[in-house]
């Protein structure tokens, strides 16, 4: 039986690791051709080396870069000879409010989670305007919804793509052209268990017991897994979601529908969901 991708050729930045990494497997067990983007050779040879050779490939590059982003697609068009889809995962999250964070680092965020969206995008269009079809998916986050403490330049970012995501959907929706996202809540990747270490040492644990106090609230009570978000890209990737353009699915167990002050106390007096 065919995959939901057979056929298609597909471009993931930051598709070495993490949330990108399991939607690579994900686009290859259902089909695909994938080329991989990061700024780390060494981490996207890791990660090809355990894969069907004939199946992806990879371009180390930096997407805040034009000259880089422009190859990207390029590397895509000439392997492949087309590029179906395009998944915008790359990003960074330094913290830091807005009086603290280095004026910088501001300017990296922006460059990464959002102008390098917007590269990656400029260039892949030509190619799938030409086909008259492709599918963009772009990688935002629950704090693109709901803020984080400390973190405006990462919210602004993702807030940001939610437009970015409508202006594309509406300009290039008559020539066939799909553009969607997915918002993540809590996932447990290495970058987040790496920022949960603090949390974990003070409260006596390890980084699922601090991921679990981060996620006490939500119905679905734990941390999504990176594997828990590739079926979603697969379905927005895919002619399955044909009439689907424009959109926000939230990957958060829920968190959006509890509101944290009333969840911490019922009104008899204990934790919500405590037992």
């Amino acid at each position: 039986m065919a995959g939901r991708l057979e056929g298609k050729a597909a471009l993931i930045t930051g598709g070495g690791v993490g949330i990108g990494a399991a939607i690579a497997r994900g686009f290859i067990r259902e089909g695909a051709k994938v080329l991989v983007t990061g700024r780390r050779k060494e981490k996207l040879e890791e990660f090809v080396k355990g894969l069907p050779a004939d199946s992806v490939c990879y371009y180390a590059g930096d997407i805040t870069n034009i000259a880089d982003a422009e190859a990207m697609v390029n590397e895509a068009v000439s392997k492949f000879g087309k590029l179906d889809i395009l998944v915008n995962n790359a990003g960074i999250d330094p913290a830091g409010t807005v009086t603290d964070i280095p004026v910088q680092q501001w300017l990296d965020i922006i460059n990464t989670n959002l102008n390098g969206a917007f590269y990656m995008t400029r260039f892949a269009l030509p190619h799938m305007i030409g086909q008259g079809k492709g599918s963009i998916v772009n990688v935002a986050s629950l704090a693109g919804v709901r803020a984080i403490p400390a973190m405006p330049a990462y919210s602004t970012t993702k807030a940001g793509l939610q437009g970015f995501t409508n202006a594309v959907a509406l300009d290039y929706g008559p020539m066939g052209i799909r553009i969607n996202m997915v918002s993540p809540g809590a996932t447990a990747t290495d970058m987040l268990k790496n920022q949960m270490q603090g949390l974990a040492d003070s409260q006596g644990t390890d980084v699922y017991g601090a991921l679990g106090l981060l996620t006490r609230f939500n119905p679905i009570k734990r941390a999504c897994e990176p594997d828990e978000i590739a079926p979603a890209v697969i379905f927005l990737a895919s002619d399955e979601s044909s009439y689907i353009t424009g959109q926000n699915l939230l990957i958060d167990g829920g968190a959006t529908v509890v509101d944290p002050c009333g969840a911490a106390t019922s009104s008899l007096g204990k934790a919500w969901g405590e037992k």
